[in-house]
């Protein structure tokens, strides 16, 4: 059986015990430092595990001057990442694992970029770096072999929307905010153009989804946190965003994990829209 939400570390430590074929994903990373995932993977990672990085793997090439500006960490194209995958030795049906030392930040935006590609059998390690090693997990510091493999992308199990359509439809779709709330609220901007948020969006910083260990809460306290925010709207009406696609895909994790299926993600996000002179921008 595919784990294809959360997966606990005794699960995978049971997945390696039977030699069942996996891609382990090590995407650690810090924003303000965006060399600290790479030393922190040199200095001891999950055994097999890949690196890869948010600005070189995880994202597309940002606007040159005089193009549209798409965020801060545009999506790369799907060709292109399917073709870096199947370097690392992905085939199709592949039970991908990706962690992160940041509590799945960014290991939840590998999850929504593989169902992206087409690929279901992808899960989050749940707790990550720290909650490997409290299950007696061994780090190690070797580079793991690569081979090539199969995988090409195939139809999409991730949908997006884009700044135009998401403006058409303000007020009949709900949107969430994965930023914190300081952010959200336009109280301070530490990286995009303005402050504030889109309008009508509600905040649900994405923290709000972990216990004080590390791990996400139980599917049904999820369910029960999202169901508070979603009314009049179904699970298939909600649009996720963030300050630039990467956090939102915490939220998206989070819900499917508590059964929500078939929510949105709007990968510019705030980034995007909030460089765009054209768009409606609130506050409080």
């Amino acid at each position: 059986m595919s784990h294809t939400t959360l997966i606990s570390a005794q699960e995978l430590q049971a997945l390696q015990a039977a030699a069942r074929p996996l891609l382990l994903l090590d995407v650690s990373f810090d924003l303000a430092d965006t060399a600290a995932g790479e030393r922190a993977y040199a200095q001891g990672h999950l055994p097999g595990a890949h690196y890869l990085h948010l600005d070189r793997d995880l994202s597309g090439a940002k606007a040159a001057e005089g193009q549209v500006f798409t965020g801060r960490h545009p999506l790369p194209e799907p060709a292109a990442f399917a073709q870096r995958l199947a370097a690392l030795g992905l085939d199709a049906g592949m039970q991908v694992v990706a962690y992160d030392g940041q509590g799945g930040m960014y290991a939840a935006r590998v999850w929504w970029m593989l169902r992206w590609l087409g690929h279901e059998a992808v899960a989050v390690l749940d707790g990550g770096l720290a909650a490997w090693q409290a299950a007696g997990g061994a780090l190690g510091t070797d580079l793991p072999a690569t081979r090539a493999g199969s995988f090409q992308a195939s139809a999409s199990l991730a949908p997006s929307i884009q700044a135009d359509s998401l403006q058409a439809q303000l007020g009949r779709v709900r949107l969430l905010d994965a930023r914190a709330g300081e952010r959200y609220r336009g109280e301070v901007e530490p990286l995009d153009k303005q402050a504030g948020h889109i309008p009508g969006a509600l905040n649900r910083f994405f923290k709000d989804n972990l216990q004080a260990d590390g791990r996400f809460k139980p599917a049904d306290a999820l369910r029960a946190d999202f169901e508070a925010l979603l009314p009049p709207f179904a699970a298939s009406e909600v649009v996720h965003q963030c300050g630039s696609g990467v956090t939102a895909c915490h939220n998206l994790l989070a819900m499917e994990h508590a059964g929500l299926r078939g929510s949105r993600l709007y990968p510019g996000s705030w980034s995007e829209w909030s460089a765009d002179p054209r768009r409606p921008v609130a506050q409080g």
